[in-house]
């Protein structure tokens, strides 16, 4: 209990510096309730004799505003970044902080959803804490689109408005396929012909 109080504490203030970097008051990302719930969930990875014929958890992005994770020493995350996967090796007492699909749609595209995977390992067992920024445990009605603050005819909105609930029942209906939540809710661009109506 004492760590999720922290680790929300923790999320306040980086929903704040978040805030700041695009421009907005500092409470902004707060005013959407992008702090309002979190839910700590614990991965373990039994150690696997045969690594490289499995699959730890597959690509994927989290359908969140945020995750703090805490890893432990024995590694296994990875990243991908320009196509190309990344380890993002274990720091003794260090979080890893991911923006989530949510902050993407929210932010217009200018905050990027982090694709991840966790790779089985014959060391272990390995053991993480993560804690995900989401509502989707708190019903609500609030539908989530681009914030009006960052858009302007140079930038459009890149996705429709949704609620959480449509968001999440998307994702989960879809499940870890290695594609992004994100496409399905992508505005569609007018076509040529519509253009000049």
């Amino acid at each position: 209990m004492e760590y999720s109080e922290n680790v929300h504490k923790m999320g306040v203030t980086l929903f704040e510096l978040l805030s700041e970097a695009l421009g907005l008051k500092p409470d902004h990302l707060i005013g959407l309730d992008c702090a309002k719930g979190h839910l700590v969930l614990s991965h373990y990875y039994p150690p696997c004799p045969e690594p490289e014929l499995t699959m730890g958890t597959s690509k994927h992005s989290d359908p969140d505003f945020l995750t703090i994770l805490l890893q432990d020493q024995i590694g296994g995350l990875q990243v991908l970044y320009e196509n190309q996967w990344i380890d993002v090796p274990p720091v003794p007492g260090a979080l890893v902080v991911n923006i989530g699909d949510l902050l993407q749609l929210v932010s217009n595209d200018r905050f990027k959803s982090v694709e991840h995977q966790v790779l089985a390992n014959h060391a272990g067992p390995r053991v993480s804490i993560a804690c995900f920024f989401t509502l989707h445990l708190h019903p609500s009605t609030r539908l989530y689109g681009p914030i009006k603050e960052l858009l302007s005819e140079d930038r459009p909105p890149v996705y429709k408005e949704t609620s959480l609930k449509d968001f999440i029942a998307y994702y989960d209906e879809k499940g870890l396929d290695g594609n992004s939540a994100l496409t399905y809710f992508k505005c569609q661009s007018p076509s040529p012909t519509a253009k000049g109506l």
